[in-house]
């Protein structure tokens, strides 16, 4: 079947969905997303938006702490920009009904405001310590009450239609995104879906390693739709991997958030002893990469599985009321965080590179552009800032927007024979055992050979092993009819192949890159995003 829409958009978190409730005042919109609408990394952040919105604050404190942390990478131009645009953007999403935690006293704002890793100053907005479900509910709200607005859940894209093949193209001319092939999981049914724009906005890819904060729809869909589609792939390396995930047999990738050390929360040894005042000045509020790293390090002297979040030191009433979820969650497996210390581990968590985007989202193909975790703005460089995703997401779909509008009215959906999709003699598999082994070997070396601490040795026995897997995967694909797994296991063999690519390439240790064989930072040669593409 296919389905004409003016506006296609791949995901239902923060960027997808803000985006979404804008393009319905010009046209039609079509959101697809493999899960339920309510699936998504925004869902799962506990921590908040980041943005100026206290007097004592300034823009300029919060763009140096972005370049700080960005380790040289970040696009100065990007952050300034996006850091102004920050109070209203904020100011957009609470009159689209989020409804962020209010302060009793304190501050100069009306906002209750945390601190975290890597900020100079408290401008953390929250909704307690389930941020991201109260924007993605308002959000879910709001794109409801569009009558332009369908979501198609369960619908997992698979990939993106071009002109040029189609069509085909002249030498030198830029391809077009004319939509994406669409896979009913339900019903067992690829559609195709027309667009005269499309807008990838599918989060990160933390399932390409064996421990995660993120959820299972984090496959790197987007990223991988992108490259086989022939878009720019930048900084691949530079994974942040989060310093506190919940350390439990019976918790599936549970984060404790980054504010829980902003409100006081001690990083200690087994022993009780802390660690932290030796990697960094500002302790236990450092940035994410330090913080993970000095973790990784202290684990493998002592031998420990892990270290622990101690704020017993906070009264129980005030635990409760800042991190009810955390709370509760940590309860549920025996530990009481007013009395007992947190057992914790480092995590896969955020992937500051992605798809190579200008200031306005547009990729190297026309008419696709692409919002939050799945692109490489500029805005984070080596290192993300905490709460500047969330924040990069809202600015980046209201961008595209605008770049959109503009182009819009110039469009004309122009009638284009589109074949269906052709399974070309696919027959049922009968060795599903190939996509849950092989999801599960890429997983395990990617986090062994390609993790916090990285090898000259190790990335070329993960490079081997991926080249490997990756013949025998579009073997497999070729060969039978397409499923939802297996669908999911192409994805983060795609992206798996771009993180090592580019961790080869980069010769230095830069940010959340940390190469034994590189431990210096190189700013005389390195001081560059790392670009690739399927043709280059």
């Amino acid at each position: 079947m296919e389905i004409k829409t003016d506006f296609l958009v791949i995901g239902s978190g923060i960027a997808g969905l803000s985006f979404a409730i804008k393009a319905a005042e010009l046209g039609t919109v079509a959101i697809v997303t493999n899960k339920e609408k309510i699936e998504s990394n925004t869902n799962y952040a506990q921590g908040g938006i980041a943005a100026v919105v206290d007097k004592t604050d300034k823009f300029e404190y919060h763009i140096n702490d972005t370049l700080t942390c960005g380790a040289g990478l970040c696009r100065e131009d990007v952050v300034k920009s996006v850091v102004t645009d920050a109070p209203e953007r904020v100011e957009e999403l609470a009159k689209w009904g989020m409804e962020f935690t209010k302060a009793k006293s304190g501050n100069s704002t009306n906002y209750d405001l945390g601190q975290e890793g890597g900020h100079s100053r408290r401008r953390i907005l929250h909704a307690g310590d389930i941020t991201g479900r109260e924007i993605e509910r308002a959000l879910i709200e709001k794109a409801g009450s569009k009558k332009n607005i369908k979501i198609y859940e369960n619908f997992f894209a698979i990939d993106l239609l071009l002109k040029s093949k189609i069509q085909g193209s002249e030498k030198g001319e830029r391809d077009q995104c004319l939509g994406a092939y669409v896979f009913d999981v339900k019903n067992n049914e690829i559609h195709t879906f027309r667009a005269r724009f499309t807008l990838l906005a599918t989060g990160g890819a933390g399932k390409v390693y064996l421990i995660t904060t993120n959820p299972d729809i984090s496959t790197g869909d987007g990223i991988a739709m992108a490259y086989r589609a022939g878009a720019k792939i930048a900084n691949m390396e530079f994974i942040q991997f989060h310093p506190t995930c919940l350390y439990h047999p019976e918790a599936k990738s549970f984060l404790i958030s980054e504010a829980v050390r902003g409100e006081g929360g001690v990083l200690k040894l087994k022993n009780g002893s802390t660690f932290m005042e030796k990697y960094h000045e500002m302790k236990d509020l450092a940035p994410r990469d330090v913080v993970a790293k000095a973790i990784d390090t202290e684990l493998k002297k002592s031998g420990d599985e892990y270290v622990l979040l101690d704020i017993t030191h906070r009264d129980k009433d005030s635990l409760i009321k800042r991190f009810p979820n955390i709370y509760d969650k940590c309860l549920e497996f025996g530990i009481d965080m007013s009395k007992d210390s947190i057992p914790v581990v480092p995590a896969a968590h955020y992937i500051c590179g992605g798809i190579v985007v200008n200031s306005f989202g547009e990729t190297n193909i026309d008419r696709l552009f692409a919002c939050g975790e799945v692109s490489c703005t500029g805005l984070h460089g080596a290192n993300r800032l905490a709460s500047n995703s969330l924040l990069e997401g809202l600015v980046f779909a209201h961008r595209s927007f605008v770049k959109i509008s503009e182009l819009f009215p110039e469009i004309e959906d122009k009638p284009v024979s589109v074949p269906s999709w052709d399974p070309k003699g696919a027959t049922e598999s009968d060795e599903s055992i190939v996509v849950s082994q092989n999801w599960d070997e890429i997983r395990r070396f990617m986090w062994s050979y390609v993790g916090i601490v990285r090898s000259n040795k190790r990335l070329d026995r993960a490079k081997r092993r991926m080249d490997i897997i990756n013949g025998e995967i579009d073997e497999y694909y070729r060969n039978f009819i397409v499923s939802g797994d297996l669908l999911e296991l192409r994805n983060i063999a795609t992206v798996a192949k771009l993180i090592i690519r580019c961790a080869r390439l980069r010769k230095e240790s830069r940010g959340l890159h940390y190469n034994i064989d590189y431990p210096e930072r190189d700013d005389k040669n390195w001081l560059k995003d790392t670009v690739i593409s399927k043709h280059s």
